[in-house]
């Protein structure tokens, strides 16, 4: 059997959301967040499902940085809320906000492992949205200041950031498709949306670069290879306008200060509401590039789209892989073929890995144990074609499965789980699954049997 090897000192890691694990909705003076507020609209959420209290992790963190040492990680990517620093959106940080976050930086310190913070995890303070959301362009100036205030608090202990976590998708699923918060349906707020965040994200760069000289400041894209549905010129055509919007529409703005050509009849710049010397203004030299990658894409040509005259075929990949409980489709070489595109298309870039995993709903056993084989195999062939990638060039530095723990999966509720750590969501007991005790071996030793 081949080994499969990865570099030295490569970061092993899990990743997770402040929405989707913390709970403590209301405590210590946090304010309303845009999810706290779409969980309570009828028939948004599966079963009625909220993140009220979610795994708690807000008073069981301890806890859960046990866990991390038993997998043997070396980092761990979370979010840190917006609302639980600035309760409005703007003003003085809170108190006692800041102090968890504090308590939790410094706890994984003292357990070695590196803090990898994303600013901005799709809970917008619910007073931002009151005042027009996303689309309104001072949301920018707000996240800048947040940034801001988070490094300034943190940046002392701190040395690797997310800014964003997935741009493309929380504008996308929330102001146009409106199935994720706040739930707004309106294309033209959603074209607005994605130039206010792109904005955001080269202000919060400068802001946070100002503070710290030596921070290393990335992104988490979320990124799915498009592959043409058939052999046609025209499928091929609109294969690479969706890839120049789902995986670049924030990525090559901040690198290069101009937006990808997808749409069939350009830019939609003046919809987009983009102004004098705000090219410059999106423009930052990111330090890393997350990717953030579940599945690949088949695209066909939509002669009857007039915007990006493209489709993507079946949901979430093709039919030839196998599917996870979320509906996926299993095909590891999703991530090796995504990977070795960034790699080409923008001179070799360091690379994270900063979201990849898999929904399977098994449960304890009588003995209490989770033989969750399926999602063993799962990261056994998407860590295999990352290793291919890496040996072929690709500068990758690390890899944050998702989840640690069985969470609040957004829409779907608690219906899916993708933890390697099982979660009994009425106790908050937490197991470790047999692909937990898989992967803090593959971290131990740096690599596995293929």
């Amino acid at each position: 059997m081949a080994r499969v090897r990865f570099p030295e000192g490569f970061h092993w890691s899990t990743a997770t959301a402040a929405y989707q694990i913390e709970g403590a909705w209301l405590d210590d003076g946090k304010g309303e967040s845009i999810w706290d507020r779409f969980v309570r609209t009828p028939e948004r959420i599966k079963n009625g499902d909220t993140g009220d209290v979610a795994c708690d992790h807000y008073h069981r963190y301890a806890e859960d940085i046990a866990l991390m040492r038993a997998m043997n990680l070396t980092s761990y990517r979370f979010s840190v809320a917006w609302p639980r620093i600035q309760p409005s959106g703007s003003g003085a940080p809170n108190p006692k906000g800041l102090d968890f976050y504090n308590r939790l930086i410094d706890a994984l310190l003292k357990a070695g492992i590196r803090p990898l913070p994303t600013l901005y995890h799709w809970d917008l303070p619910q007073a931002l949205e009151d005042a027009g959301g996303w689309p309104r362009r001072d949301t920018a100036w707000r996240f800048a200041d947040y940034a801001e205030t988070v490094m300034q608090a943190f940046g002392d202990r701190v040395s690797h950031w997310l800014i964003f976590n997935e741009p493309v998708i929380f504008t996308t699923i929330g102001y146009l498709a409106g199935l994720h918060a706040p739930g707004r349906r309106d294309r033209a707020a959603f074209l607005r949306a994605t130039h206010t965040v792109n904005l955001a994200q080269g202000e919060a760069f400068r802001a946070m670069r100002a503070v710290s000289s030596d921070a290393m400041l990335g992104t988490a894209f979320s990124m799915s290879p498009c592959e043409p549905a058939t052999d046609s010129a025209a499928d091929a055509a609109a294969a690479e306008r969706f890839h120049r919007f789902i995986n670049t529409w924030s990525l090559e703005p901040v690198l290069t200060g101009r937006y990808p050509e997808a749409y069939l009849d350009g830019v939609p710049l003046a919809a987009m509401g983009v102004q004098n010397g705000d090219l410059e203004r999106v423009r930052a030299p990111l330090d890393f590039i997350g990717i953030n990658l579940y599945f690949r894409t088949l695209v066909a040509n939509a002669p009857d789209d007039p915007h990006l005259g493209a489709f993507a075929v079946g949901p979430l990949g093709g039919a030839d892989g196998p599917r996870t409980d979320f509906g996926s489709e299993v095909w590891p070489d999703a991530l090796y073929d995504m990977v070795m595109r960034i790699t080409r298309d923008y001179d070799r870039p360091v690379i994270e890995i900063t979201e990849n995993g898999c929904a399977y709903n098994d449960a304890p056993d009588s003995a209490g144990h989770v033989n969750d084989q399926r999602r063993i195999d799962f990261y056994r062939g998407y860590l295999s074609a990352l290793a291919r990638a890496i040996e072929e060039g690709a500068d990758v530095r690390g890899y944050h499965a998702w989840s640690l723990l069985d969470n609040f999966e957004w829409a779907e509720g608690y219906s899916k789980r993708f933890g390697l750590v099982y979660v009994d969501f009425p106790t908050g007991k937490r197991t470790l699954k047999a692909s937990g005790q898989w992967y803090a071996r593959v971290a131990a030793e740096g690599g596995f049997e293929a």
